[in-house]
């Protein structure tokens, strides 16, 4: 047995065992840990043999948001007995493929009087990855009026660059991470003659089109959804730690990186495109909520009868306004800022009926949201547990077990919900969530949880909306893979450009459009892919239509 284990099985009576004592216990078993923890450094340093740890894959969903591994075994078991025999299932390689160039191969030296049967097609596919370049030849003639003139460049031509390599750089350097020196040392082993200063230039500068299509991608879909998902990440711009903010569903992604991962961010982002501040009747109750002092409230609602609002345009003026109504104190200044801003929400009629998911954390708790909580997130509460002896163990293992069974009822009942099931499990939610073991930080995690009922089981409500947060963890890996390989942004442009093109990126992947071939379309001005807002709603729609 383990030193913590054997400080929990210390023979003490019962009787003895006074709240005092549990809370010296669980002290002196933290401390324990912790003592392991560094032993198992120092063994690490100095290159000794380590413990072998042995974990337990989640109970709940993967990461990924495939069923558990439980869930797999099964499923492979019964594959394993209807399985099909080799290559029944295969489909044509050949069919949908673009054939460039057809060369005809013959047999010399056949025998005399040999029949032709026609031939006999191998394919083969390849790339042709090299240079290109293009002089164009610009007739000039002098008129008679002695001006000078020059014949006008094709309309796809932008610069000394052509439309193909400006593709291939957004795409290898959004889509693959490729940072800008390997792609300096790329291009010019393929014979282009381009500096390190133009790629920077061609991957940060003229997309204008592109960042106005991304801006409106939350826009669109907020139109046509009924839940979001939202999560954030830590970022770096210009030397400084920042925060991305990731929102998004089925349909769409979009990134925001900004300095501050406070409420009053998060919900100037949801704004977008509004730049207003509204003060009504609203705003004072979101006010008086998070208590902001009684002669600030009355000061603030002077002069607005019942309907009225005041309302501010832009940033600038809302500062003079609060200026204007004696609010200095930084907490306050939050406070009333994100009453006008919660406001403008309502005024604008933005997300009525709207569900958020996210992993609880507290920037996004926004008053007028139904809010639903990660399932994941909330065992892993139970997860991180230690315990340090027998009937800890039994204890902990028995309630994961409770909560892997209960969650997977929940995923059927959204399937297939009823008025019946629907009690059944806000029964067993009290029944799992209120017990009461020998484990007393069991405990603690589990009246936690309890006390996030309403938001846990929102489902059992709206059978529609996700049991988990996985979307927006996947979503959100792509810009950290980003991060990792180029670090952070030294520029407010690149900064910009990262956010959209991660965010087109991902949203193509959801709409099931090649980014490829959306970059080269947009880039030639080809525009024969509609515009990916319209490509949320059509999606949207005939997700509806099925329904």
């Amino acid at each position: 047995m383990s030193r913590i284990g054997a400080i929990k099985d210390l023979d003490i009576r019962p009787e003895d065992r006074t709240p005092l004592v549990e809370q010296l216990l669980g002290i002196i078993s933290q401390l324990e840990r912790k003592i392991e923890a560094l032993e198992d450094e120092v063994s690490r340093l100095k290159g000794l043999p380590q413990k072998p740890r042995y974990g337990q894959p989640s109970t709940l969903e993967d990461p990924d948001g495939k069923p558990s591994t439980v869930d797999r075994r099964k499923k492979k078991k019964r594959k394993k007995r209807r399985r099909k025999r080799p290559g029944s299932a295969k489909r044509s390689k050949t069919a949908e493929l673009i054939i460039h160039e057809t060369i005809p191969l013959e047999i010399a030296n056949l025998p005399e009087g040999s029949e032709r049967l026609g031939y006999k097609n191998y394919y083969v596919q390849d790339l042709k990855i090299q240079a290109h370049n293009t002089c164009y030849r610009r007739a000039r003639y002098r008129l008679p009026d002695g001006r000078l003139l020059v014949a006008p460049l094709p309309d796809r031509i932008q610069g000394h660059f052509g439309n193909t390599l400006r593709s291939y750089l957004l795409y290898q350097h959004f889509h693959n991470h490729v940072t800008q020196p390997l792609l300096h040392e790329e291009l010019t082993e393929l014979g282009v003659d381009i500096s390190k200063g133009e790629i920077n230039r061609l991957l940060t500068e003229g997309h204008e089109a592109f960042h106005a299509e991304k801006d409106e991608l939350l826009p669109a879909a907020r139109k046509v959804s009924e839940f979001l998902h939202t999560d954030d990440t830590g970022a770096k711009h210009r030397g400084k730690n920042g925060h991305t903010l990731h929102i998004g569903n089925q349909w769409f992604a979009a990134f925001f990186t900004t300095a501050s991962k406070s409420r009053v961010n998060f919900l100037e982002v949801l704004q977008q495109p509004f730049e207003d501040y509204y003060i009504g009747a609203e705003a004072l109750e979101y006010m008086a909520h998070f208590k902001l002092p009684a002669y600030l409230l009355e000061r603030i609602g002077k002069g607005l009868g019942e309907g009225d609002c005041w309302v501010v345009q832009g940033r600038a003026d809302w500062d003079s306004q609060l200026e204007y109504w004696g609010v200095t104190s930084e907490e306050h200044r939050r406070i009333v800022t994100e009453a006008g801003l919660y406001g403008s929400l309502l005024e604008h009629e933005l997300y009525d009926a709207m569900t958020l998911i996210s992993d609880d954390a507290k920037q996004f708790k926004v008053l007028g949201f139904l809010h639903g909580l990660c399932w994941v997130h909330a065992e892993r509460h139970v997860k991180r547990l230690v315990p340090t002896n027998t009937k800890e163990r039994r204890a902990h293992d028995k309630v994961r077990d409770e909560i892997w069974t209960y969650y997977q009822k929940l995923k059927a009942y959204c399937e297939h919900p009823t008025q019946r099931e629907k009690k059944r499990l806000d029964r067993e939610f009290d029944r799992i969530f209120l017990q009461t073991t020998e484990y007393a930080e069991l405990n603690e995690v589990l009246r936690t949880l309890h006390g996030k009922k309403a938001h846990l089981l929102l489902v059992l409500d709206h059978p529609e909306i996700p049991l988990h947060n996985n979307l927006s963890e996947n979503d959100i890996r792509q810009y950290v893979k980003k991060r990792k390989i180029s670090a952070g942004t030294r520029s407010d442009l690149g900064r910009r450009c990262r956010d959209t093109f991660l965010s087109l990126k991902t949203t193509c992947r959801k709409l099931s459009v090649s980014f490829w071939k959306y970059l080269q379309d947009r880039i030639n001005g080809f525009r024969e892919i509609p515009p990916l807002p319209e490509l949320i709603q059509q999606q949207a729609m005939a997700t509806t239509s099925r329904g």
